[in-house]
């Protein structure tokens, strides 16, 4: 994962950036992809890595472009925020990005409606490169909208199940739960009550939780966001209601959303030595690949499994998918450089030991086909999970959309009232959810 910023600034960032594209409309890539990308010149990128290890593995990520291209020299810009980006991409200017990265796929939507990044289709056409054939589908998903590819996937993150094996070992536990049936009878005996509270909890199915987001969960059910109209379908595809129901029998039996809220309030946060799946506190962890190292960089006093998440009961056949997400690059549409630019995000994105030495520096997915199979990659046995996840057809993502991520923070604001009985009718909640979807969806526009 790029850095403990990451997840925790994503949401404020992402809503701050939207207002401020929403009058970048900058786009003209004809006007800009002149350049002779043979000739002398410098393109500047900019990226959000901030981290040491992380920084220092983008140096050497760009060295190696320069040494492919000695006639392109990068200048490089760090720990930029997606607000200072959007902020240059709508103004331009000389001291402006021509490549920028962001951590923050729910702004592809709106990086690609307003016309803040080129369409990358013509250079991909160009450059004898097919996204379909290069990209895992989730990847190749999340960094387009409507057709216009203004994105392209910079490495990514893959959710699954960490489990304690030991807790597992002593409770008679053989294997990982395969369907939420499955799982949520693990759970349950996993959980060790201790007066009002917990001695040990099997899992923390709040949507507080840390990585136990709305989207994450209803990932494994594979739903259709939006019609063919655009409209949303919340209210429509039954993988809605099945996933809140499911969460909400999860709450239910680990001892009501009351008490587990009241144990969480006591627990360490998402990004220290003190999470609770690394003091054994909670037993099983929905999380992403970088969880792997910082729970062995905790030195938990058991063994760690990985698995893929549990899937529904009626989609077994699909387990071992995934929730995915990631890093994506860009070029600004303000750049005269384009074709130099290109030639920067072509091989950051696309050169095969370019996508694998970068993940193996900072210890995220590869965003390749060819390099999630590359035999260089360096990896704790266990992180393999997340490769296959990554690569698996049935994996899923969040679609972008042109107000960016303000839709899931919608299903999110009504996942919190129904867990917590708020709301009490999940078919109202799901109606009244899609209709202010397609309220904010309309405003946007």
């Amino acid at each position: 994962m790029p850095g403990i910023s990451r997840k925790a600034a994503i949401a404020l960032a992402a809503s701050a950036s939207f207002a401020l594209l929403t009058t970048s409309c900058t786009g003209q890539p004809e006007a800009g992809a002149s350049d002779d990308a043979s000739k002398e010149t410098t393109v500047t990128f900019w990226h959000a890595w901030s981290a040491p290890s992380e920084v220092k593995a983008v140096k050497d990520l760009v060295a190696g472009f320069e040494k492919a291209h000695p006639n392109i020299h990068v200048d490089v810009v760090g720990n930029m925020t997606d607000d200072k980006m959007n902020q240059a991409l709508r103004t331009g200017g000389a001291k402006a990005p021509d490549v920028i990265s962001s951590f923050t796929t729910n702004s592809v939507g709106k990086f690609c409606s307003s016309g803040a990044l080129v369409d990358l289709n013509p250079f991909f056409e160009k450059s004898g490169i097919d996204p379909q054939k290069t990209f895992p589908k989730a990847m190749n998903e999340y960094t387009q909208f409507e057709g216009n590819r203004c994105a392209v996937p910079l490495l990514g993150d893959a959710y699954g199940l960490y489990y304690n094996k030991t807790a597992f070992k002593k409770a008679g536990i053989t294997a990982p739960p395969k369907t939420w049936s499955e799982f949520e009878r693990v759970a349950e005996k996993l959980t060790i009550p201790q007066g009002d509270t917990y001695k040990q909890l099997g899992f923390m199915p709040n949507y507080h939780g840390w990585e136990t987001t709305t989207e994450h969960y209803l990932g494994q059910f594979s739903p259709t966001y939006f019609d063919k109209d655009g409209k949303s379908n919340v209210a429509k595809d039954p993988a809605f209601e099945a996933a809140f129901t499911l969460q909400k029998k999860l709450v239910d039996a680990l001892g009501g959303y009351r008490k587990l809220e009241t144990y969480r309030s006591g627990l360490g946060d998402e990004w220290g030595p003190k999470h609770p799946f690394h003091t054994g506190q909670v037993a099983m962890q929905l999380d992403g690949e970088w969880r792997l190292g910082m729970a062995l960089d905790a030195k938990p006093k058991f063994d760690i499994g990985v698995a893929p998440l549990p899937v529904p009961d009626d989609q077994a056949d699909q387990y071992g998918k995934g929730y995915i997400t990631g890093t994506i690059a860009g070029i600004a549409a303000t750049s005269k450089k384009q074709n130099a630019a290109w030639e920067l995000v072509k091989y950051m994105t696309t050169n095969t030991d370019a996508v694998v030495n970068f993940s193996n520096a900072i210890h995220n997915v590869p965003s390749t086909l060819a390099a999630l199979k590359s035999p260089n990659l360096k990896y704790d046995p266990r992180f393999k999970t997340f490769l296959e996840i990554a690569a698996n057809p049935d994996s899923t993502t969040a679609p972008a959309s042109v107000n960016g991520g303000v839709y899931l923070t919608t299903i999110q604001e009504f996942g919190y009232a129904y867990e917590s009985g708020k709301a009490t009718d999940l078919k109202a909640g799901l109606k009244k959810t899609a209709a202010q979807i397609d309220t904010d969806i309309a405003q946007a526009k």
